[in-house]
């Protein structure tokens, strides 16, 4: 066989080799480094689903890499962006477990509670999740008072203390309409206890306090003076 025609032949087999691998076998994967980067430009660019996709990658792929601490927050801040709240909670509580005294902390902490904050806006639902961003918050000015968030977390306290003391309330107003005055009554004044550093909260929960337990002691005088069934059974004999 002539070189020139073996030479067609190689280059044709390889050729196709090559075609093969292109059609056929898995593009290789995205380094570490490369998935950190397309997620920053994600981020920037505000397509955050695209750089939750990259973020996830790197964090299952690449666990132990130097980006991957980072990436986990960066993982938290783009569920955030996205107002993926609860995703948000999962992965700034996760990375707090993993890296309990790494220098973003204080970053982390904040974010959480701000997640916290927006994960149940609905004032006629349990607000536990508000409870415990006031916990991250606090800790924030206990244990970082150094750090950049303190002035925030403090405002944030008073946002969410304001959103507890509204939700206490809306049960109080129910039992007010529902004429359980016993319950109103004892809830509005747990209210003027707990939330007398805010003023329109306290002054209307005053108001409230005092008519309901005044048609609460009404109610018990008529219930008082009312015959018994008894009596009344007896009577008709």
């Amino acid at each position: 066989m002539c070189r020139p025609l073996l030479a067609l032949i190689l280059s044709i087999l390889l050729t196709g080799c090559g075609i093969i691998d292109y059609y056929f076998l898995a593009p290789p994967e995205d380094t570490a480094q490369e998935l950190f980067q397309n997620a920053k430009a994600s981020l920037q660019e505000k397509d955050y689903p695209a750089a939750i996709d990259s973020l996830v990658k790197l964090g299952d792929r690449y666990p132990f890499s130097p980006y991957a601490v980072q990436g986990r927050i960066m993982l938290g801040d783009a569920y955030f962006l996205n107002k993926q709240y609860r995703e948000a909670v999962d992965t700034y509580d996760e990375f707090l477990s993993l890296h309990p005294r790494h220098a973003q902390v204080p970053y982390v902490l904040f974010q959480l509670g701000v997640s916290k904050y927006h994960v149940q806006p609905a004032i006629d639902l349990p607000q536990d999740q508000v409870a415990e961003a006031i916990e991250h918050f606090q800790r924030i000015i206990t244990s970082y008072p150094e750090s950049g968030y303190v002035e925030q977390a403090r405002d944030y306290i008073g946002k969410c203390r304001r959103r507890l003391a509204e939700h206490e309330l809306y049960i109080a107003n129910f039992y007010w309409e529902s004429a359980r005055y016993k319950a109103a009554w004892l809830r509005y004044d747990a209210i003027v206890r707990d939330y007398g550093d805010i003023p329109e909260v306290l002054k209307l929960a005053e108001s409230r306090r005092n008519a309901a337990f005044l048609q609460y002691r009404e109610t018990e005088v008529r219930e008082e003076l009312a015959p018994s069934r008894w009596k009344k059974w007896l009577d008709w004999l």
